[in-house]
């Protein structure tokens, strides 16, 4: 049935209703009054009625309480804003979209690498990579129709929005050093908002104080990747007159980007990054490597990558405590990020959720960034939105008061494996439950079973070696009916019904190492298909531990070689549907190419069978696996 489009003229009041007027009755023409300017709204979405080519735009440093480089001067940010042109001529106030960035320009495109070769090399040997974060750079600098770099003035300018572009403290045009994400950066994040409200200092080119008379005040914050992060760092500050974030591919914990329990472990396709590296590239080679210097030289020392600790250092770089958070938070990742792991939306939404925040979360079966603007879903009530609707409905409802409906929807909004998206009322779904997936295994060389009933008569203890600066995790997940000594590998039965996890998957691990005092741990759940397939294997989630922090992130503790230990550790958070007619598989070994550290090969690992498991979040439990 075609709908009949709900279309409102809205000034800056914003009454929900259209409004008509007329001239009164006289003998004499009357001069027509001047019009109001006002947004237009149609279906609970506001529409592109002002000239983009018409803008205002300028630029303003906005004065932080932040001295980064020490120079006795506190840092200036750099800004730049487009506005409607009826916010200088009519007086027409508007809410903001504000995205700060570490990325607009002067990168160090070359930062040499740390090396991640260990126990051979010394600490100190480099590799170099070219092109270091060069898809979030040029998504930054893409062509766009205004001066505005990227899109979202082109798209939110012509429907009532100023669009602000921020220079995060220590980069670009701004002054100071980058910290990578602690409170400096943050408070150098908030001045922007507290400028707009009216509580901070901005200056033009001349040094002339400049005023944001033309807002609302309202304010929301989107980004992707870093620049999603800086949303997250500012929300947990409860600063007012930011109204909502839009987090893409987001960090809520640096901690958790550089280290997994313990474990010094890369963002993907970034081995041997860290937040030094980070801040380098993001500073300029020229930044620093001069006034800098010192700033780049503390985070070396202080986020330690010999024993990976979680310290004082990751604290002050973890958002995880949502207690002060006032925005809303519309949360969107990608299911097979492996840059930006999806620990970082999971825990951040625990958070929320904790906090009863109001929130929307939007899954896409990509990697890092977001879902693509085109991305479409259809409501239980028949109505289809984009995913660029969707976002464009949030920030209406958030910062222009349409009374949209959006927040009646369905929460959770997830893309299936088949590229189909679907609507859930939560993530993780209600429905989940853990399930203890027993490791089994009768003979010490050959690959064992995964079973929730009783382990076979007879499970032996098995053992395999590390070489894992040798062998890539592709090679040992391949061919799991193959013996391997540099591997251990575990698959259920057949699947008689497709089987949903929705959560994070646990590993429990009951194992030795006999040879050295430490090693790497890694587990991958894996998606085999049915047999004769010709397919490579699907790894559904990762997850990494250092056996030196068995009982915490932030202790390391000697490990007696020979010695059983008990390991507990979970995955990367995972929504994945494993078809009916493949098997579940989990692979454990040693070194990960792909993330950890890599030493010498040669140290023995032994996993006590009998006394180890899986535990799955399982939608509908137990009985849905079958066996």
């Amino acid at each position: 049935m075609r709908r009949t489009p709900y279309v409102a003229l809205l000034g800056v009041g914003v009454s929900g209703a259209l409004v008509l007027s007329a001239a009164p009755v006289s003998a004499a023409p009357q001069p027509a009054p001047a019009a109001t300017p006002g947004i237009v709204v149609v279906d609970g979405m506001t529409q592109p009625v002002f000239s983009l080519a018409d803008a205002i735009e300028e630029r303003v440093y906005v004065q932080t309480p932040v001295d980064t480089d020490h120079d006795g001067r506190l840092d200036r940010v750099a800004i730049d804003i487009s506005r409607p042109r009826e916010t200088a001529t009519q007086g027409f106030k508007v809410p903001v979209i504000f995205e700060h960035s570490p990325y607009r320009k002067n990168t160090w495109g070359d930062v040499p690498y740390p090396s991640v070769l260990v126990d051979e090399l010394p600490q100190n040997g480099v590799t170099r990579r070219s092109g270091l974060r060069s898809s979030d750079v040029e998504a930054q600098r893409a062509e766009a129709k205004a001066n505005l770099p990227g899109s979202l003035d082109d798209y939110y300018v012509p429907r009532g929005y100023a669009v602000v572009l921020g220079q995060s403290v220590g980069t670009g045009d701004s002054d100071g050093c980058p910290t990578s994400g602690d409170q400096a950066e943050t408070l150098g994040t908030k001045a922007v908002i507290d400028w707009l409200n009216g509580r901070a200092k901005g200056y033009d080119a001349s040094g002339a104080p400049v005023t944001a008379g033309w807002t609302t005040g309202a304010v929301g914050m989107t980004g992707v990747s870093y620049n999603g992060t800086l949303p997250n760092q500012v929300a947990t500050t409860g600063v007012r007159g930011l109204k909502t974030i839009v987090p893409v591919s987001a960090i809520s914990s640096w901690y958790d980007y550089y280290r997994a329990n313990g474990l010094v472990v890369a963002p993907g396709t970034y081995q041997g990054e860290d937040t030094d590296i980070l801040a380098k590239y993001t500073a300029g080679q020229v930044r620093a490597e001069g006034p800098c210097a010192d700033e780049m030289a503390a985070l070396t020392e202080e986020q330690d990558r010999v024993t990976g600790d979680y310290s004082t250092f990751w604290r002050d770089r973890d958002y995880l405590d949502a207690k002060d958070v006032e925005a809303s938070v519309f949360v969107v990742h990608g299911l097979n990020d492996w840059n930006v792991k999806t620990e970082h939306f999971a825990g951040w939404w625990d958070e929320l959720a904790k906090r009863h925040v109001p929130r929307k979360i939007w899954l896409h079966q990509g990697g890092h960034g977001g879902p693509g603007n085109s991305a479409s879903v259809t409501l239980p009530d028949g109505r289809t939105w984009t995913y660029k609707q969707t976002e464009n409905r949030w920030f209406d409802y958030w910062l222009w008061n349409v009374r949209n409906g959006i927040m009646d929807e369905p929460t959770a909004v997830l893309q299936r494996e088949n590229r189909s998206y679907t609507t859930y009322a939560n993530w993780p779904d209600s429905g989940a439950r853990e399930v203890a997936v027993k490791l089994g295994a009768t003979s010490a060389t050959e690959p064992g079973i995964l079973t929730t009933g009783k382990r076979p008569k007879g499970t032996v203890e098995q053992a395999f070696v590390d070489e894992g600066r040798t062998i890539h995790p592709d090679t040992l997940v391949a061919d799991p009916d193959a013996a391997s000594a540099n591997r251990l590998a575990y698959r259920s039965p057949v699947l008689s019904q497709d089987v949903r996890i929705s959560g994070r998957p646990e590993m429990r691990l009951r194992m030795a190492i006999d040879n050295k005092p430490d090693a790497n741990l890694t587990v991958y759940l894996v998606d085999y298909g049915p047999a004769g397939s010709t397919a490579a294997p699907t790894v559904v989630t990762r997850g990494w531990m250092d056996p030196q922090n068995r009982k915490s992130a932030s202790r390391t503790e000697p490990v007696r070689q020979g010695k059983l230990y008990d390991y507990r550790w979970t995955l990367e958070p995972k929504d994945y549907v494993f078809p009916a007619g493949h098997r579940i598989g989990v692979v454990v070994f040693s070194s990960d190419q792909e993330y950890t550290l890599l030493p010498l090969g040669g140290t023995a690992l032994r996993v006590a069978t009998h006394d180890s498991e899986l535990r799955l979040p399982v939608v509908g439990g137990r009985s849905v696996l079958g066996f």
